[in-house]
């Protein structure tokens, strides 16, 4: 059942092409800008960024419908953006500002967007793998056919939720798609030498279901394994466990030196960025010229430069609202 999968080169429509390509720009810009911010002292606290993984988030979101769920990590960001929420409202949030997706609360670790059924990052390892189960499980017991997916590292793997939820999802055939971004490091920790099954994707054996590891850097590899997993789900196949091997090109947070990696590991894998790698891709396909993909990106840098104006022109939280959202209203 488990597989390993090839390098995927499906037919794409050009439309579709572009809106990766846009998709995959968006959040590489966003995270840029966010680093700026936070070191000019616009953000505060610990700001994890996803710079490298962006074939992930885009091959898998954007296969989705928009009332699908997704659950996140403290590295959230990034998926956010691809599920629909504004870079506005995803920027007002990390400056704290009250037209942010949390309301100001949440902060980068803690973005939510009912609206868009982005069920949230979370600050704890693996936190939001049971959130999407149960999400999979309303949608199973409701009788409808929305799929759940939860994104999470590597070290989320070797955690209790992690197994529990994969046998809960194989035993009630949830809709449910589990989505490892194996970027080999966990916060400091090197994945081999924490975990004693490497290969994350046959860890799906021991419940039986579909597990499959695909290039995480190459966006159109894991749209392709992702839809197939989503058309199963939706058929009533049960869970598919998709390991994502891919590398993140910054420190854990904006708070690490990232003096742990050999250089040359980081090297390698910059050599593979998944956006420069579609661009040549979609050159070489006559899919798109040079000055298209350039329109693209002054685009892009418009919204993001947007973002940061309507951040830091928005409104911080009033006082008089402190304890709002500590408990459920019946308005």
């Amino acid at each position: 059942m488990n597989t390993v999968a090839q390098v995927l080169r499906p037919a794409v429509e050009r439309s579709e092409a572009l809106a990766l390509y846009r998709d995959m720009v968006l959040g590489r810009t966003f995270e840029d800008t966010c680093a700026q911010m936070y070191y000019r002292g616009k953000l505060f606290g610990f700001v994890h960024l996803y710079n490298g993984q962006e074939a992930v988030s885009t091959g898998v979101i954007k296969a989705l419908r928009p009332d699908d769920y997704v659950t996140s990590t403290y590295r959230d960001h990034v998926h956010a953006l691809s599920k629909g929420v504004s870079a506005r409202s995803v920027m007002a949030e990390l400056f704290g500002k009250a037209t942010g997706c949390s309301k100001g609360r949440g902060g980068s670790m803690h973005l939510f967007s009912a609206e868009h059924h982005f069920l949230g990052g979370f600050a704890f390892i693996g936190e939001g793998i049971p959130v999407a189960s149960g999400a999979a499980f309303t949608a199973k017991y409701q009788g409808t056919d929305r799929v759940s997916v939860s994104f999470f590292g590597d070290g989320a793997t070797n955690n209790g939720q992690f197994f529990e939820c994969l046998n809960m999802a194989a035993l009630w055939k949830l809709p449910i798609l589990f989505v490892v971004e194996n970027n080999l490091w966990s916060i400091g920790m090197y994945h081999p030498r924490a975990s004693s099954v490497v290969e994350i994707y046959k860890k799906a054996d021991a419940f039986g279901i579909s597990g499959v590891r695909v290039d995480g850097m190459d966006v159109l590899a894991v749209r392709a394994v992702a839809k197939e997993a989503i058309e199963r789900a939706r058929a009533g196949g049960g869970p598919t466990l998709i390991e994502c091997t891919t590398y993140r090109f910054r420190g854990h947070s904006l708070a690490d030196p990232d003096e742990l990696r050999d250089p040359a590991e980081k090297e390698f894998w910059r050599k593979q960025d998944p956006i420069p790698r579609l661009k040549v891709w979609l050159e070489e396909q006559s899919l798109v010229g040079t000055e298209e993909l350039k329109h693209i990106e002054r685009e892009v840098r418009a919204e993001v430069d947007d973002a940061v104006l309507f951040a830091e022109e928005s409104p911080e939280p009033p006082l008089d609202e402190l304890y709002r959202f500590q408990f459920a209203e019946d308005d």
